[in-house]
């Protein structure tokens, strides 16, 4: 908020800087995802296991869908938002 009270451009710079520095962390991880991903179908190429292999691979082009599961827990009923299951 110093930015806002003194908008000098090192103030300025500093939030553009930590923003830049997010992208940058958010974009490594998910560049380490699809290259575990990746090598994980690979081999379930290379070990014939062919029904997970194509299972991932729908998975992986469908992308993340959330589903709502009901279950019946101690007599109540919950509702669980899962991700990616």
């Amino acid at each position: 908020m110093q930015w806002i009270q003194d908008p000098s451009r090192n103030n300025v710079r500093n939030p553009n800087n930590v923003r830049h520095d997010a992208i940058r962390h958010f974009r490594n991880k998910k560049k380490a995802y699809l290259k575990a991903k990746i090598e994980e179908l690979e081999t379930n190429s290379k070990i014939k296991n062919i029904r997970n292999l194509y299972r991932d691979i729908n998975e992986f082009k469908k992308g993340n869908q959330p589903r709502t599961i009901i279950r019946r827990s101690f007599q109540k009923l919950c509702t669980l938002r899962l991700r990616g299951e």
